[in-house]
């Protein structure tokens, strides 16, 4: 198989961003940004550095052709001085030094939580909602969808941003349901079901996010889940605009 562009992944040792160079590795040439945790068995360009500096991104940058950003502290109850430099200043460093490299492709990790209180509300979050972040890391996500939408409009970057539901890249999914749905493990935002809803296979995050960098769609915020039987989110647009054909389902691993 020839490559095809050469990728930028920040936040690379995290479970979507090695999930998605494990699956893509023979289709894309891939430039990792890392902050501290190495990634191992990984045979191609590492980048060593802090979206939150700017100088850092920009040499990471160049020379590329995309950039899946995926650099965030990811946890909802994260304090404001961690959302403020990784999640808001990093995701403006990456788009801008995209803007001054010439980039002219972005897939932005958003998340469920920029809608999060819509989850919680409505039986089926569709394309059409409003936004509803449930907490400030929501809040975070929702900024770059904004921040997304001006650099598309204004300096022409492709850039789609992706809701992403809840993903988790363990070899036996049912472990992770049965933890929570036994009260071993508490969501600080969502029930037992509504993590079923939201639940996307690694693999099909993989293919989401290889959906998204192929498409010829300027603009737009798509949601990312699994082919779930009782769906929290409606990803009929996600199928038909960017051809995302989900293979798993969650209530297949409800096995205890």
């Amino acid at each position: 198989m020839v490559k095809g562009m050469k990728v930028l992944v920040t936040g690379a040792s995290g479970r979507i961003g090695r999930t998605f160079i494990r699956e893509y590795r023979n289709y894309y040439f891939f430039r990792l940004m890392l902050h501290k945790k190495p990634l191992e068995a990984f045979e191609g360009e590492v980048f060593y550095g802090d979206v939150s500096d700017f100088d850092s991104v920009l040499k990471a940058v160049e020379g590329v052709d995309a950039i899946v950003h995926l650099a965030a502290d990811a946890r909802v109850e994260a304090e404001w001085n961690s959302i403020l430099y990784t999640n808001i200043i990093g995701t403006y460093n990456v788009f801008e030094a995209a803007r001054l490299s010439n980039v002219k492709k972005i897939v932005y990790a958003s998340s469920n939580h920029a809608c999060g209180t819509l989850v919680n509300e409505m039986d089926i979050v569709g394309p059409d909602a409003p936004i509803a972040p449930d907490s400030l890391y929501g809040v975070s996500k929702v900024f770059g969808e904004a921040l997304a939408h001006y650099y598309s409009k204004k300096h022409g970057i492709s850039i789609i941003c992706l809701r992403i539901g809840i993903c988790r890249d363990l070899d036996d999914p049912s472990q992770f349901f049965k933890e929570y749905f036994s009260g071993v493990k508490v969501h600080p935002t969502y029930s037992p079901e509504k993590i079923l809803g939201l639940w996307i296979s690694a693999s099909d995050m993989a293919q989401l996010i290889h959906r998204s960098l192929e498409s010829n769609i300027k603009f737009g915020i798509f949601y990312g889940i699994s082919n779930n039987r009782h769906p929290a989110f409606d990803i009929s647009e996600t199928k038909a605009e960017l051809g995302y054909e989900p293979k798993d389902c969650a209530e297949d691993h409800l096995k205890f």
